[in-house]
Parts: C-alpha cells; sequence; structure tokens
C-alpha cells in the first residue's frame, strides 16, 4: 500500500467505459487495409497517451465495465433496458484495444458484477484515504458526487476540469447533493425513472429549499400542483432512483493501489498492435528495430566481387532478391540473406554500376538450375524483367505479395512496406518509398547513396522476415495454401509472358478512330444544347444541375453529401428512362471516355522497340480473384457498343497470324447451378437448353416455344440481377415495370428454383458466423462488413456473400484454363502466344497453320479444368482482329 501523506503522488483514474463510446462516436469511420474499424482504439489510446504525458501519475488505471449483468439489474429489472446493443464495429474493437491498454504499461480493470463507476468510487476512496490526490478522466456526470477537495474531474473531450466550485456552477448543487439531483431528474439513457415533469432547475429548487432529498419527500405534501402529485406518486420510485445512481465506495478490489504503478511499454506487443492496426506514426515513434532487422547493404560495382558472392549465396538457405526499376529499365539489383545485404547498381553513368547484362551475367547461379530458394516481392515485375534476358527462376521461390493476397484479398494494399507494417510492426523503406511517386517521384542517382544503402537492407530483412511470417501463417490453413501453390504462384511466370508478349495495334485505325469520335462528340454537344434551350458545358456537374434542375425542373433521384442534385451515371440513367437529354449526356460521356482512354491514348503506348502494347497485369488487387489491368486497361473496352467494338478492330494480328479469343459462356451462371445444386437449373444447363428461355418457361408457367423475347429478357433481368443481390425495387427498374409486379417475378423465380433461394441464404448465414466465404477452391473471400450497424454497408456486404464465391470461382477457373493452356504451348512448341485475358476470355495470337490444332486445344482445356454438375463451355472465335475473333 501506498505510505500516507505524500500529497505529491497523483492517481490518475479514466473511465474507460466513457472513453469507448465518446471516442466511436466521434472519430470518423478509420478502417485498416483490412477493412477493421480502428477508430475508437486510435481515439481511446490517443487520449489515453496525452492524458498520461500531461498528468504523468504515480499510480494509474483504465477501468472497463465487465460483460455481464450488475447488481442495479437485480434492483431494477428495466435498468438500462432503453440502450441499444453495442455497434457491431465497436464490439470488435475491444479486444485489441485492451491489448493495446495493456501493451502501453496501464494497469486495466474490469470487475464483475459492479460497474466501472463503482471501481472508481472505490479506488478514489482508497487513494483519499492514503492522501493522494486522485484525478477521474470522465465525460459522465453521475461521477460529479466523488468530488471532494482531493478528487477533481477532467473531461478530455472538452478539456473542462471540475472540482467543488465547479460542480456547483454546473449543476447548481454541491458534489454531496447530486446523487439526490440525479434522483430528482431521472435518468433517460440509463431508464432511471425520476419525477415526471421534474427538470434540472426544478431539482435545484427543491433541494435549495429543503436541503436533502429526505427532506424534500417528508415536505411532499408541500409542493403544489401537477409537481407536488408527480412527486408524491413518485417516491418509491425516488428511493430506487437514488439508490440506481449511488456510486459505491466500498467494492472489493483484485488488487491494492500499489498495484497501479505504470509498467514500461512492452515495445514488442506495441509493434505487433500499432502494425495491425496500421497507426503509422505511432509505429514510427518506436523506431526500426524489430524482429528481422539487417544492417544497411553495402554498395558492390565489381563484376568479380559479385560473381564471387554469388557462390556463396548459391549455398544459403534463403536468398531475398529485388530489381529496382525506374522508366521501363532496372536500375540495381538488391540481394542478401540474413548475414547482410548487398545493393548492386545497374548501368548508370552517376553510379558506376556494370552493364545490366554484366551484372545477370555474375548472379546467373542465383537462377540457373540447383539455385538457393528465392523470397521475392511481385514475382512478375522482376519475371518479366529477367525474361528479357533469357533469365528465369530454376529454383524454388516464393512471393511474398502473392501469399499476402491469398491470407486476405480484401487488404487495400499488398505493398512491401504495407506488409512490413502490417506483419512485422515496423516500417521500412523501399524502392517504391525510396524513388517517390508523381510529381515527386526522382531517379536512383538522385538518392543519396546512404539512403539507397538503407532502403537496400530493409528491403532484403523485410522478404526474409515477412517469408517467415507469411509462409507461417499459410502452413496454418491448407486450403489456401493449396490456393497459392497451384494458382496464383505458377500463374506468375504465365503473366510475365503474356505482358512480355504485348499485343499488336493498328495505330493509323485508332488516330482515324479517334477524329470520328470528335466529330460524334460535337454532334452530340449540339443536340443536347438544342434539347436543354441554349449551350453548357457538358463536362461540367455544376452546369448540368443548373439544366437538369433548375431549368428543366427534372426530379432530384439523390442529392450529393452537400446537398446538390446529383449527376452521378446511375442518376443519368435513371433519368433516362422518360428524359432525353440526360441520355445525351451518358452518350456524351461514354464516347468522350472511349476518345481520351483508348483512340487517343494508345497510339503513344506502343512501344517503340517492339511495335506492340505492353499492359500491366494486377494479379494481388480483386478481391475476388480476378486480374485487373492497366496501362492500359483492357477490362473496360466496351463489347455491346459499335464504338467499342471497333477499339477492338485494332487489336490486330501480325503478318502471317491470326487472333484467336476462347471465353466461357454464361460461366457465372452455370456456377450457380453447381453451387445452390437446384434441380431445375442444373437440369436446364445439362440438356443444353437457353437458360434463360427456360427460367423465363418456370418463371410465366409456360412452355419454352412460346416464351416470348420480352419475356426471355425479363428473366435474363432476373437471372443475372438475383445473382448480383438485386432487389425488387432495382429489377423494376430495369425491366421498367411497378414494384409489385417485379417482387411477384423473385418470388415467382425463388419458387421454382428454391436451390438458389437456399444458396443466397447459406452465404449470408456462413458469412455472418464465420467473417468469410470461399470458392469452390478454396480461395476465402472476407466480408468485414457482414454484421455491420449501418444497414446499407451491411446489405451490401450481404449481396457480396451472395456472390463472391461465383465471381471468385469464375476467376479461379480461368487462371487454371491459362495454366493449363500455357503447358500445352510449352508442351508442344508451337508459335502461337497467350497476348491477353479479359474476364472470362483468353485471348491469343496465332500463326494461321496453327489455328485449327490451338482452337480445339484451348477449347478442350477450357472445360476440362474442373469437373461440375453441369458443362463447362468455351466458345472460340478466330480473325484478323480482335472484334472479328470474339
Amino acid at each position: 500500500m501506498i505510505p500516507s501523506g505524500n500529497p505529491g503522488q497523483l492517481l490518475l483514474l479514466v473511465d474507460g467505459s466513457s472513453y469507448l463510446y465518446r471516442a466511436f462516436h466521434a472519430m470518423p469511420d478509420l478502417r485498416n487495409t483490412r477493412g477493421e474499424p480502428t477508430g475508437a482504439i486510435y481515439g481511446v489510446a490517443n487520449m489515453l497517451r496525452k492524458l498520461c504525458a500531461d498528468y504523468k501519475p504515480q499510480l494509474v488505471a483504465m477501468i472497463f465495465d465487465a460483460p455481464g449483468g450488475t447488481f442495479r439489474d437485480a434492483l431494477y429489472a428495466d435498468y438500462k433496458a432503453t440502450r441499444t446493443r453495442m455497434p457491431d464495429d465497436l464490439v470488435v474493437q475491444i479486444p485489441r484495444l485492451h491489448a493495446l491498454i495493456r501493451a502501453l504499461g496501464i494497469p486495466l480493470l474490469a470487475v464483475p458484477e459492479v460497474e466501472a463507476d463503482d471501481v472508481i468510487g472505490t479506488l478514489a476512496a482508497l487513494g483519499r484515504g492514503e492522501g493522494l490526490k486522485v484525478v477521474i478522466s470522465t465525460g459522465d456526470k453521475d461521477m460529479a458526487q466523488l468530488v471532494t477537495a482531493d478528487v477533481t474531474l477532467i473531461n478530455t473531450m472538452t478539456d473542462q476540469a471540475l472540482d467543488r466550485e465547479g460542480v456547483i456552477a454546473r449543476f447548481g448543487v454541491p458534489p454531496e447533493r447530486i446523487v439526490d439531483y440525479l434522483a430528482i431528474v431521472g435518468d433517460k439513457v440509463d431508464n432511471v425513472p425520476g419525477v415526471a415533469g421534474a427538470g434540472p432547475k426544478t431539482a435545484v429548487r427543491w433541494l435549495e429549499t429543503y436541503g436533502s432529498l429526505d427532506a424534500l419527500m417528508a415536505h411532499a405534501q408541500d409542493i403544489p400542483g401537477r409537481l407536488g402529485e408527480a412527486l408524491r406518486a413518485g417516491q418509491p420510485q425516488l428511493r430506487l432512483a437514488r439508490e440506481l445512481v449511488t456510486i459505491r465506495c466500498d467494492v472489493p478490489l483484485p488488487l491494492t493501489l500499489a498495484d497501479l504503478a505504470p509498467q514500461p511499454p512492452d515495445q514488442d506487443a506495441l509493434r505487433q498492435l500499432y502494425g495491425e492496426l496500421e497507426f503509422k506514426s505511432w509505429l514510427s515513434e518506436l523506431g526500426h528495430e524489430a524482429r528481422g532487422a539487417v544492417s544497411a547493404a553495402l554498395t558492390v560495382t565489381d563484376p568479380e566481387l559479385i560473381r564471387a558472392q554469388a557462390k556463396v549465396w548459391r549455398a544459403a538457405p534463403l536468398v531475398a532478391l529485388d530489381l529496382w526499376d525506374e522508366d521501363g529499365r532496372v536500375v540495381a539489383m538488391v540481394v542478401g540473406t540474413a548475414e547482410g545485404a548487398w545493393m548492386i547498381p545497374a548501368a548508370d553513368d552517376l553510379l558506376n554500376g556494370p552493364a545490366l547484362e554484366a551484372l545477370l551475367a555474375a548472379v546467373r547461379p542465383l537462377f540457373e538450375s540447383g539455385a538457393p530458394p528465392l523470397v521475392v516481392h511481385d514475382s512478375k515485375r522482376i519475371l518479366r524483367f529477367l525474361m528479357l534476358e533469357n533469365l528465369d527462376f530454376a529454383g524454388p521461390w516464393d512471393d511474398v505479395m502473392l501469399v499476402s493476397y491469398v491470407l486476405d484479398s480484401g487488404a487495400v494494399s499488398h505493398e512491401l512496406a504495407t506488409l512490413a507494417l502490417k506483419y512485422l510492426g515496423r516500417p521500412v523503406a523501399t524502392r517504391a518509398t525510396l524513388l517517390g511517386e508523381g510529381r515527386g517521384r526522382r531517379g536512383l542517382s538522385a538518392v543519396p547513396p546512404d539512403e539507397r544503402a538503407a532502403a537496400a537492407g530493409d528491403t532484403v530483412s523485410a522478404l526474409l522476415a515477412l517469408h517467415e511470417e507469411l509462409l507461417g501463417r499459410l502452413a496454418a490453413e491448407p486450403a489456401l495454401a493449396r490456393v497459392y501453390e497451384t494458382i496464383e504462384r505458377p500463374l506468375s511466370p504465365v503473366l510475365a509472358r503474356i505482358e512480355a508478349a504485348g499485343v499488336p495495334v493498328d495505330t493509323a485505325m485508332l488516330k482515324k478512330q479517334s477524329a470520328e469520335l470528335g466529330i460524334k462528340l460535337a454532334t452530340l454537344e449540339n443536340q443536347a444544347h438544342g434539347l436543354a434551350g441554349r449551350a453548357f458545358n457538358l463536362n461540367s456537374p455544376s452546369q448540368i444541375q443548373d439544366i437538369l434542375f433548375t431549368e428543366l425542373k427534372l426530379p432530384v433521384k439523390k442529392r450529393t453529401p452537400k446537398g446538390q442534385p446529383s449527376t452521378a451515371e446511375e442518376v443519368l440513367a435513371e433519368l433516362a428512362l422518360d428524359y432525353p437529354l440526360p441520355q445525351l449526356i451518358l452518350d456524351y460521356r461514354a464516347v468522350g471516355k472511349l476518345k481520351s482512354t483508348y483512340t487517343d491514348k494508345l497510339p503513344s503506348m506502343v512501344d517503340p522497340r517492339t511495335g506492340r502494347i505492353h499492359t500491366t497485369y494486377h494479379q494481388a488487387v480483386a478481391a475476388t480473384g480476378r486480374l485487373s489491368s492497366s496501362d492500359p486497361n483492357l477490362q473496360n473496352i466496351p463489347v455491346r457498343t459499335e464504338e467499342g467494338r471497333r477499339i477492338r478492330q485494332a487489336f490486330v494480328a501480325g503478318p502471317g497470324q491470326r487472333i484467336l479469343s476462347a471465353d466461357y459462356s454464361q460461366i457465372e451462371l452455370r456456377l450457380m447451378a453447381h453451387l445452390s445444386q437446384d434441380p431445375g437449373l442444373v437440369r436446364a444447363f445439362q440438356e443444353g437448353r437457353d437458360v434463360h428461355r427456360a427460367t423465363a418457361a418456370e418463371v410465366f408457367g409456360m412452355t419454352p416455344d412460346t416464351v416470348t423475347d420480352d419475356q426471355r429478357r425479363a428473366a435474363k433481368a432476373i437471372n443475372f440481377g438475383l445473382m448480383y443481390g438485386m432487389s425488387a425495387f432495382g429489377l423494376a427498374r430495369q425491366l421498367r415495370i411497378d414494384q409489385t409486379r417485379a417482387q411477384a417475378y423473385c418470388d415467382l423465380y425463388f419458387r421454382r428454383y428454391p436451390g438458389v433461394h437456399r444458396y443466397m441464404e447459406d452465404m449470408r448465414a456462413t458469412a455472418r458466423r464465420q467473417g468469410y466465404v470461399e470458392t469452390l477452391f478454396g480461395r476465402r473471400l472476407y466480408i468485414p462488413d457482414i454484421k455491420a450497424s449501418h444497414a446499407g454497408r451491411r446489405q451490401y456486404a450481404e449481396r457480396t456473400a451472395i456472390n463472391a464465391p461465383l465471381q471468385g470461382t469464375a476467376a479461379d477457373l480461368i487462371k487454371m484454363a491459362m495454366l493449363a493452356v500455357d503447358a500445352y504451348l510449352a508442351d508442344t512448341g508451337l508459335g502461337a502466344r497467350m497476348i491477353m485475358q479479359v474476364h472470362d476470355e483468353l485471348v491469343f495470337e496465332v500463326p494461321e497453320g496453327e489455328v485449327p490444332a490451338l482452337k480445339e486445344a484451348v477449347v478442350a482445356r477450357m472445360e476440362q479444368v474442373a469437373a461440375l454438375s453441369v458443362p463447362l463451355i468455351a466458345e472460340c472465335g478466330v480473325g484478323k482482329n480482335w472484334d472479328e475473333a470474339h
């Protein structure tokens, strides 16, 4: 026990339960890259850090409510009955918050069967008894009853301190009368009954007149009017209310005051938590010392020394490797082991490094047969550079980016610096952070040598430590390990070959199309001006707002966060169902996007060395496992519009070549049939029927041959809409029918296909139970908002839970097909090359004489890549350009 008579000693008591709710509602919706909410943790920890820094207490404790009921619930069954359930996004933050508080060295208490207030009251009483000064940090007004000459309240949200005079100024009564005051006014938040109609002013007046609640009740007959009636009628409740609001100061505690001395922070635990939570600034405060850290790299330029060291690396148990590139060329190689890191500049006058060819020749033992195990980040990028030099990974290798992606595909980033922060609990400098981005980007030669060496050392140490951490996590998840080992890792070199092959384009055709699109834009603009009655800028949302909603008085369908009428695409699409101008604006936007994104830009993207366009595929971006592409984005070229098809016509075959395109037919509907095992849907595909016509026949109760085109169109909208979680409202809008009729269509559909409805319910339940759903092949798709308190986010998460296994399995299938076809091309030595992957489509450039063989082989491998309850069907076309082949 702390000895008495130490007025300099300060006991700081923090109302954790009060902090928790206030931080949750005050902070923005902060989340880490995995989508986990972190705002309440940050808010509470930030206030606690500041509080301890300001007060520097000799004794401190943070007190939370313990789970379960308290003695007050036994006194009054309706105590706190009106409180809403703690939001899910707050519940999930509590375990990490508690862990963080303990890691900061702050004692934490949560005593069962009493509230945090009672624990604080008891500790405050103990502190006063030992002659300590006590500061209670809280926003709870009930705590005012604890204030004495030695006990002060502090509200960190308002920086307001309450001593005795402060309590009187705020409430109108001294601390010893706060219990009486609270009993009279009651507490709506805690559902504590008071005197009906008696507010704070009445409570103060009564207590000033009679001195105490007991005296007031003794003179209840003297109070006139309705308030007097309420006081007399409510006397039994008043006694109960007083007991409920009285903070106990005699709670048995599992510790003494001496146990409240703050402890040194647990640096390792803080690094881990700050890394998981992605509190970067706090993490940086801890410094760089962490698991796996090595010293700065040695910068070496002598090819003979490099060649000798490569022989040493060849015997190492694990070698970390990275190629640093800028503007499409390798500028340095970073390589090392647990013994140390090397940074080897490539050809550059300022760095005086060896030519790239000499450098790669020196380190060739790292890539030849019998090479040591390698760990890299973004293997596809490295492999693409190596392929230009006729090198490949001959030995075993792992890619920590792909491992991270398989473990958590929904994470916002799998960059090396992000992974080090997330899994190792430390910031690192890497190629990306060293060279910068955008306008601030600099060349390697502009980076000071010590910064280059430090970043190289960081890169090696991060790769080695992440290999241990992430491969260990992957080993604990056999299904995910199979996805990595059989799909993602082997796909990386396939994608590198596709990127290196590139796509030939007809630049003259594109330039002609660009001019024609420019004419079409001018025509659309003139037509829009005619409908508006005056000229306006079709690229200006504010001018479109004025025209549509102020001048033409079109109905406002949605507003922006600032309250302005929205001109977003979905709003214009809805308006376009009834008004011509919104459709013209949409057409103008679509044509303008095609012109700026493709016909204007593609000619400038042709690599002068190859005469082809080389897109970049992103393997670790989409949460569903689908590939995306950029520079240019091949996934977004429209296939259903005339302008989009004309752009595809500019993707041509080289001399003596043909373009072959193969894609899956109705892949996600077939997967719905397989995953739902609905007999009607499975039978339709097994019998080779038109599934939309078959659906229409089932839903509308007719034979397939009598189904009209409109009925088939409605069935198609239902098939695809429900698969993507469309509501009856959305279906009604798409089919331009009333919502009652659309709901009837949905009800009929589920009666005819009950297995689909069961699948949808199962996926929602699965996501709620385990937080994720899975593809047919074990890829895990996390649904972080499935229990969100916000209805919109929760409903979106439910739609994602239904659709993600379909999209994810489709992504797995096309990747598996790419692997099978790539292996076929390697085995046969054909001259055909895979040059594009777009959604469920594979595109090849094929010598004319190989077309029949390749067509048969590609279709067979795509259809036989997996055995489902329904046939997988691949359709193949051949032509002189992409559009002709599709």
